[in-house]
């Protein structure tokens, strides 16, 4: 029987950077390596012939944009259509690895495992920690019943709307908060703890289709991000109303908590018709709502996820 591939899209990262020093952990520079670099560094996979890949961009994962993101969903989606693909890896930058898992799971809802890994170590370390961990990645990618967009690093399977990056150095930098991870990979071997992710809202197809249709980043919605904070003012909210905001996500305090200078002026940014949601900083837990509550919650999601899917539904 023939083994279905599996493919491979490389994005940049730590996981393709190099250091002047193999002793350097953090003074390297990132996405210096291709894709097709590191499967050749990693004789299981090299050898297997069941792996294509393909280079979408070579980027600091802290430098991702919108752009990157339209191109990435489009080239996961051509392969998730093809009858011969069992599943999709993605090598990516640690940093905002989450955001984008969210992007592809809301937008694409896949039926096929898109796998996103990473390293915290660059290629040129002693012990690089990347080419386990996109070993761990192809092994979750042919898992049998695998579905929907899944984080891998560590050995540790996140899913796409519950992983956070919670540590700044650490091998293992991913939690997923209250809900923990989906399963691990061990020796080759995936162990489910629970379901793989299931697809998200139903704006989704019409956000894909006026994605095609932008002629550029400056035609996406402008949903920025605030945080409360002892002191804080409502100067930030007023500036970014007076440069055309469309959406303003807050990470309150504790359960969504603001301060009343803050809160005042996100509810004028409403009330002129500027979305608002609230999430909050804090990195377990969600916001609970209560019947008072003027701006609505963001339903369990992190400040950045929460922006991710207000941008969505603003395109939608």
């Amino acid at each position: 029987m023939h083994r279905q591939q599996i493919v491979i899209l490389g994005t940049g990262g730590t996981i393709a950077g190099r250091a002047e020093s193999i002793s350097d952990n953090i003074g390297y520079t990132a996405a210096q390596l291709g894709v097709a670099e590191l499967l050749a560094a990693i004789p299981a996979l090299a050898q297997a012939g069941t792996v294509l890949t393909e280079q979408v961009a070579q980027i600091d994962s802290k430098d991702m944009s919108f752009a990157v993101w339209a191109k990435l969903a489009a080239r996961v989606s051509h392969y998730l259509g093809q009858p011969g693909v069992q599943g999709i890896v993605i090598t990516h930058g640690t940093d905002t690895l989450e955001e984008t898992a969210f992007f592809l799971q809301t937008l694409l809802a896949p039926a096929k495992p898109v796998v996103l890994t990473c390293a915290m170590r660059p290629a040129t370390a002693l012990v690089p920690d990347g080419p386990q961990n996109l070993l761990d990645a192809v092994a979750v990618a042919r898992h049998a019943g695998a579905h929907g967009v899944v984080a891998v690093c560590a050995g540790v399977i996140h899913g796409a709307v519950d992983v956070q990056k919670a540590h700044t150095y650490r091998l293992d930098p991913f939690s997923s908060g209250d809900a923990g991870p989906i399963g691990y990979v061990e020796e080759g071997a995936v162990r489910l703890l629970r379901n793989w992710p299931e697809p998200q809202a139903g704006y989704v197809q019409k956000a894909i289709k006026n994605i095609a249709k932008l002629a550029g980043p400056a035609d996406l919605p402008r949903v920025e991000i605030v945080m409360n904070h002892a002191g804080v003012s409502g100067a930030i909210v007023q500036a970014l109303r007076a440069q055309g905001v469309q959406g303003l996500v807050v990470a309150g305090t504790g359960n969504g908590s603001l301060h009343q200078e803050l809160e005042a002026a996100l509810l004028e940014a409403q009330a002129a018709g500027i979305k608002v949601v609230r999430a909050s900083r804090c990195l377990n837990g969600r916001v609970l709502p209560t019947p008072a509550d003027q701006i609505p919650d963001s339903e369990g999601l992190s400040p950045v996820k929460a922006r991710v899917k207000l941008i969505l539904q603003l395109l939608a």
